[in-house]
């Protein structure tokens, strides 16, 4: 376990691997854990999955937790370990934050991933929508119990891997409420269609069909929208596809770094 201390608290982060650095972020209730697997599966590169302010063993003393304050979290990361450039990839809002630092920051990132990412967040399921108010998300989280017994009895939906649900569990019993309210209602307002254009380096999109968390749909405006656009639709995947087809994952990633 490592971490390193931001002007805004505790930032936890793993390391795998040895090579070129790559950084990955994780999703909305995730964690660093999230990345395990494909941490194993890039070892030639120094892979790096942090986890952002109010999620995992990262600080939660903190009044926003908004997509602007990620971007600063990514950004005082790779100064404090000396990464000047490096590809990030991210998954669901991680790559919202993914796309939006290198949008503000073109200088760091020399490619950008993003894994069933909300390019404009009206694209999320509406119960995610609805977790982005005060009083649900408030009734939600003082009652994980009930949430818990929901992703235990909904999971096949969300994706084939039996692992996630105590995955999703562990991962809740460490977020806040602020953290979940507000990184919730910042995504759902944003919309990056006007300034995806500035994003000069290499874009890959991966989307499952089968996402019922964004809309899968997002892959069109990374096409549309992106300046170097690299999209995959993989049509057997959910929202977790690092999960769903982990094999057809790791290579896409690979040929991605690579070339």
């Amino acid at each position: 376990m490592s971490t390193i201390t931001t002007d805004q608290g505790i930032v936890h982060y793993e390391v795998y691997g040895r090579g070129q650095p790559v950084i990955l972020l994780h999703g909305w209730l995730g964690s660093w854990y999230l990345w395990q697997d494909t941490m194993k599966g890039l070892q030639h590169y120094r892979t790096y999955a942090l986890d952002f302010w109010g999620f995992g063993e990262s600080g939660k003393k903190r009044e926003t937790y908004n997509i602007s304050d990620f971007v600063s979290l990514v950004a005082q990361f790779m100064d404090q370990l000396g990464i000047e450039q490096a590809p990030i990839i991210g998954h669901s809002m991680g790559g919202t934050v993914t796309m939006s630092f290198a949008i503000q920051h073109p200088e760091r990132v020399t490619k950008a991933g993003v894994i069933g990412s909300p390019v404009v967040g009206d694209s999320l399921a509406f119960l995610l929508k609805l977790a982005g108010m005060k009083l649900v998300a408030a009734v939600v989280h003082n009652s994980l119990w009930a949430l818990n017994l929901g992703i235990r009895i909904g999971w096949p939906l969300v994706t084939r891997d039996k692992r996630w649900p105590e995955m999703i569990a562990a991962d809740l019993s460490q977020t806040t409420l602020e953290s979940f309210l507000l990184s919730i209602k910042s995504l759902r307002y944003t919309d990056l269609r006007q300034d995806l254009h500035k994003i000069e380096v290499p874009l890959l999109g991966i989307y499952g069909r089968k996402d019922v968390i964004v809309n899968p749909n997002q892959h069109k405006l990374v096409e549309e929208y992106a300046s170097q656009p690299v999209v995959v639709y993989l049509p057997d995947a959910g929202h977790f596809p690092m999960l769903d087809d982990p094999e057809t994952f790791i290579s896409v990633v690979q040929d991605f770094l690579a070339n």
